[in-house]
């Protein structure tokens, strides 16, 4: 018997019900999935506010993948935050978050306990961290269901047997009743997300998955994922510093710089037609084994660093590092609009339709 066959089994809801069971939110069925409309989020510091985020806008259609990719401290993981209401509360946060027309920002902490993990789930990037170490893996699981149905202990078993064995974990009968330290690094990640779909979750925010993980364990965790989504018919938020890990997953990908918007566009749009100088140095610093005389040549790199979040540079904050940049001109004076270059396809660049491409990703010789 699959869990699916159990009278018991979940079911979707159209609102959100909070661990005492009286329900606190009613969505709308028809409303798209996820909108992320002008989302900022401000840290204060000693030297001034951090902008974390600043002015992002995005939607998730239904078993849509989004994958939403730059550098550390561009601002991807802190817009996951605020999409959960995880943020500290001394986060200052504008804009709107809706899901399924149900506006998330500033909603008690009451109502946000009933969408998290039933409606919008997380995988964190330490799965070690994030696993308690003196429970058994099954029971942490177990826990994930109980917090948002009341099932019967053996339902629940079922079900923790069932997550595991879906996300490719051998034997999960046995591997149910081990603690986090029996499992493997790719094997803990493969548990925490069987943890966060375990209710059926509309929306499956994954943070770097594949962090720290060899190449053949990231391979099989992003394998897991696409089972999952096909299966479950999740949208995913994936969210990597990796253009290489989005490449055969997402639907879309979000390139974001110093906590803004740089492009948005379809996998193709993005691989192959690229827009901005920033999305363009990202794929060139990739490895190509199809690149004739790779073996005489450099990865590219992109110069200098990410700016600090506190003092953003005028004009477009990447026109320091850019090869393409007119300076003294617009790219240090003037903020470019993240503008439509296409019917889906927006970047954040004042010469995006005009960019020499192959000048652009021109590796560099090597050197003796």
């Amino acid at each position: 018997m699959t869990f699916d066959d159990d009278p018991t089994s979940l079911q979707p809801v159209e609102s959100a019900i909070s661990p005492n069971g009286s329900r606190s939110l009613s969505f709308d069925p028809g409303a798209p999935l996820l909108e992320v409309e002008h989302l900022s989020v401000e840290f204060p510091s000693d030297d001034g506010p951090v902008h974390a985020v600043d002015d992002v806008s995005f939607t998730v259609a239904a078993n849509e993948v989004l994958g939403i990719v730059g550098e550390s401290g561009s601002g991807k993981t802190v817009t996951s935050m605020a999409i959960l209401g995880l943020l500290p509360k001394r986060a200052r946060v504008r804009g709107a978050v809706r899901f399924r027309g149900v506006d998330l920002i500033g909603r008690k902490e009451k109502e946000m306990q009933a969408i998290r993990g039933a409606r919008i789930a997380m995988i964190f990037q330490d799965a070690l961290a994030s696993l308690n170490p003196v429970f058994k893996v099954g029971d942490q699981i177990g826990e994930a269901i109980s917090v948002h149905r009341k099932l019967p202990d053996r339902a629940v078993r079922d079900r923790v047997v069932e997550l595991l064995d879906l996300v490719g974990i051998p034997q999960p009968r046995q591997r149910a009743d081990q603690y986090p330290h029996e499992y493997s690094g790719g094997m803990r990640q493969r548990a925490m997300i069987a943890m966060s779909i375990a209710n059926d979750p509309d929306i499956l925010i994954a943070d770097e998955p594949t962090t720290a993980l060899d190449v053949t364990i990231q391979a099989q965790v992003l394998e897991v994922l696409e089972r999952i989504q096909e299966r479950t018919d999740s949208s995913i938020l994936l969210i990597t510093h990796d253009l290489g890990v989005v490449a055969g997953v997402a639907d879309r990908v979000m390139v974001m710089y110093a906590g803004r918007q740089a492009e948005l566009g379809s996998v193709d749009e993005i691989f192959y037609d690229s827009r901005h100088p920033y999305t363009l140095g990202l794929l060139a610093s990739l490895p190509r084994l199809d690149r004739g005389g790779a073996r005489s040549q450099r990865l590219h790199r992109i110069k200098g660093q990410p700016p600090s979040l506190i003092f953003v540079p005028p004009g477009c904050p990447f026109h320091p590092r850019c090869p393409a940049a007119e300076v003294p001109g617009r790219c240090n004076t003037e903020r470019p609009a993240f503008r439509e270059i296409g019917a889906d396809h927006r970047s954040a660049c004042h010469f995006a339709e005009d960019l020499d491409r192959e000048q652009l990703l021109a590796p560099e010789p090597a050197t003796s």
